[in-house]
């Protein structure tokens, strides 16, 4: 017997908001947290990007938010992006309507102006990046003070980007009775002292990477020198219908973008030093398809959401697996194919061999051949990389899955769709215009 959100508790109104919206069925994360959160009891949710998380905490945040004075919200949810922040505003206001409760996102990049009105008329959920509203808060304008229902969505980004310090000191703000919800895909390190400091014997609850997730994205490490990453780029991007390509710097991405433009490639950039509107007007230029090749940096990794992604190219190798799964995590979602292709130099054999033993991935490198990006199969890498990191003629050959070259990596990608499972699994078919989810809403985050 299928479940209803009805099932889960969640109030009528909201229940019939989200039938219209066309979300008739629970995802796994939001059938194992709703019962809890609605209930007000404190909630640590391991769960991955694109498992249907930010529907679990809207649903009890719209059920359970007070009416808020002016400058003092009663719920508070701390995300680590601008597009982020966005996205979950997307989520929720059609919840919050319902229950007629004001919403709004602060964070950098606007006009602290208007976040300063819209606080003085009384902002109910107050959906933020932590520097911003520290800024808010320190000039008068924010009082956290009847803040009693916390979210803190994708703790680990937080603390990888540097962000606890001021994360616990908004939260040191906040109403000590405060049922608080959190969220991310590691629960350990900083992320488990946020748990111990500021949650009451939480309910605890896991999605587990469906071993079989991955099984549609396919890994490819090609070897190339810097002189040669631009047109290898552009062959790559063309064979696509729509790519990410990431780069270690702002200046990096903006010089690709333009050089890709020059070769008749559609691309914006996307990273730090743009402006919102900059940021927006190009996520939404990719999402439409008029622009086809988005140029980001690790900041925007976690903050693109976009279904139908056909590859993801790590230009600049990633710094860590960590990096490697938050960029790949861009393809391969809601049913279609995925593919990532990573360009090494000689001397980042070291780099690429602890990637790829972290996630479980063939060691090695696979000669270049553009004709394997459309390919449902990957040949064998045939490059060793030595002890000292400089690739090696490999006597390996043969061919593998692409998709059973990276078990464990999936883990930080979503869930196979199984009967209302996570909105990310593979259907096979073409990189672009795979299988989509039936609540995409829902499993986008």
């Amino acid at each position: 017997m299928t479940t209803t959100f009805s099932d889960l508790g969640v109030p009528d109104d909201l229940a019939a908001r989200l039938d219209t919206e066309g979300m008739t069925s629970p995802f796994e994360v939001q059938e194992l947290t709703l019962p809890d959160a609605l209930a007000g009891r404190d909630l640590c949710g391991r769960a991955p990007t694109g498992s249907g998380k930010t529907l679990a905490f809207a649903i009890p945040v719209a059920a359970r938010v007070a009416t808020a004075k002016p400058g003092r919200p009663r719920a508070l949810i701390l995300v680590p992006t601008r597009e982020l922040a966005a996205q979950v505003r997307e989520t929720l206001v059609p919840l919050a309507e319902t229950r007629r409760r004001r919403v709004a996102t602060v964070y950098g990049g606007t006009n602290i102006r208007r976040d300063q009105q819209r606080l003085r008329k009384g902002i109910d959920i107050l959906v933020a990046t932590p520097g911003r509203l520290a800024d808010l808060v320190q000039r008068g304008d924010c009082n956290l003070g009847d803040v009693d229902l916390v979210v803190l969505d994708e703790a680990d980004r937080m603390a990888d980007m540097g962000f606890l310090p001021e994360v616990k000191r908004l939260l040191d703000g906040t109403s000590p009775k405060r049922q608080t919800l959190l969220f991310s895909a590691t629960l350990d390190g900083d992320v488990d002292e946020l748990v111990r400091r500021y949650q009451h014997q939480p309910a605890r609850h896991e999605v587990a990477g469906d071993p079989d997730a991955h099984l549609d994205v396919r890994h490819v490490f090609w070897p190339a020198e810097r002189d040669q990453r631009r047109k290898l780029t552009a062959e790559i991007v063309r064979r696509v219908d729509s790519s990410i390509v990431f780069t270690r710097t702002k200046h990096g991405a903006d010089r690709l973008a333009r050089q890709l433009a020059t070769d008749g490639i559609s691309t914006a950039a996307i990273h730090g030093n743009r402006n919102q509107n900059q940021r927006e007007r190009a996520l939404a230029s990719f999402t439409s398809g008029e622009v086809t090749t988005l140029v980001a940096t690790d900041v925007a990794a976690r903050g693109i959401h976009v279904d139908d992604v056909g590859a993801v190219v790590h230009y600049d190798l990633p710094g860590s697996d960590k990096d490697y799964v938050h960029r790949s995590g861009r393809t391969g979602r809601a049913g279609a194919l995925g593919l990532v292709v990573s360009l090494v130099a000689a001397e980042q054999g070291k780099e690429t061999a602890s990637i790829q033993r972290a996630l479980d991935l063939p060691s090695g490198l696979h000669e270049i051949d553009l004709d394997v990006l459309t390919a449902e199969e990957l040949p064998d890498p045939v490059l060793a990389l030595d002890t000292r990191g400089a690739p090696s003629k490999s006597k390996s050959g043969g061919s593998n899955k692409g998709a059973g070259q990276a078990r464990r990596s999936g883990s930080g990608q979503g869930n196979r769709s199984r009967g209302g499972g996570g909105g990310q699994g593979p259907s096979g078919g073409t990189p672009r215009g795979g299988a989509r989810s039936r609540n995409r809403r829902a499993g986008r985050h």
